[in-house]
């Protein structure tokens, strides 16, 4: 079997349901043979591995730890699910306090032993505020860390292609920005289905606003279906991400990205980005001024989420943040 590379990809928080996942589709999609699952529960972590052995991937060196040191050194990629889940009741931001102090831990390991490191995804929630923990705490240049948020794209993508009948492919120009959470923007205005623009399709303004709301809450809908939170899709997708990042196909959907422009400062939060294997790259989001204002709202939680983090001490006040980063 070719795989894209022979460099290390490091599953952080291999043993969920999540990272298992991402493990079995970066084999099948054959990014790299040598990959190491890190998880701190050992039965969860030791039981992946085997089970990816027993699928019997030609050419594949799964290795399996519970020792931070032995699982980022050398890492070239890595891709953490390494947080608490989201449970029924529960918000993105639910999760903000004990989720960033792992993701501060997370990148203290990645600057002591691996800073090296070409490309880290990040897609534990609350994502914006985790990724941006990371990055501080990581020392890496902010084009090499990026997050999860093409889930709300897909979600959107999805219902209008249920709302019309048509397969999720003609739906085209489907777009979250922003906050990866209740707080996100949906960018509709570009949409076209079947090369047709949504404008024109006869969708009321009510019947949006009900697709809106149910992309927005996408992730609890899952939870209810399922009694767990998602883990197949954020799997692929953020596989797909590095994959991109190693030099494969570049990935176009939307991720979060760090983003400190006079519009948007020193945040994490989705906007039209390409990864590719230089690293992420975005441009400012157009829209109708709808759009652009719920992107400004969007923003404006994102800095009340930074500032919860900086008020716990998890990373310092904004003006402090070259002392543990200094590409920032």
């Amino acid at each position: 079997m070719k795989y894209l590379t022979e460099e290390k990809l490091t599953i952080v928080g291999a043993g969920g349901a999540i990272g298992s996942n991402m493990a079995q589709t970066a084999l099948m999609l054959g990014l790299t043979p040598n990959i190491c699952l890190y998880d701190i529960f050992e039965p969860g972590v030791h039981g992946v591995a085997e089970e990816m052995r027993h699928c019997g991937f030609e050419g594949a060196n799964v290795t399996w730890t519970t020792d931070p040191k032995e699982a980022f050194t050398n890492a070239k990629f890595i891709i953490s699910s390494g947080g608490a889940p989201r449970k029924e009741g529960m918000t993105r931001e639910d999760l903000l306090k004990g989720n960033c102090q792992i993701a501060a831990q997370f990148g203290d390991y990645v600057k002591e032993y691996c800073p090296d490191v070409k490309h880290i995804v990040v897609i534990f929630n609350p994502a914006d505020v985790t990724a941006l923990t990371a990055l501080i705490h990581s020392g890496l240049s902010a084009d090499k860390l990026t997050s999860l948020a093409a889930l709300d794209s897909t979600r959107l993508q999805s219902n209008l292609a249920r709302e019309f009948g048509v397969p999720q492919s003609s739906v085209t120009g489907a777009h979250t920005y922003g906050g990866h959470g209740e707080q996100m923007a949906v960018f509709a205005s570009k949409v076209k289905v079947d090369g047709k623009p949504l404008a024109e399709m006869g969708l009321s303004a009510e019947r949006m606003a009900e697709i809106k709301q149910e992309t927005i809450q996408g992730g609890s809908a899952i939870i209810k279906l399922r009694g767990r939170s998602s883990f197949q899709s954020p799997a692929y997708c953020s596989v797909k991400m590095i994959e991109a990042a190693m030099g494969g196909t570049p990935f176009t959907l939307p991720a979060g990205t760090y983003v400190n422009t006079p519009e948007f400062k020193n945040v994490f939060m989705a906007m039209p980005t390409t990864i590719d294997a230089t690293g992420v790259h975005y441009v400012q989001p157009t829209g109708t001024e709808e759009e652009m204002a719920a992107l400004q709202a969007s923003y404006e939680h994102l800095c009340k989420m930074r500032q919860e983090i900086i008020d716990l001490g998890i990373v310092p006040p904004v003006e402090e943040w070259k002392s543990l980063n200094a590409n920032l």
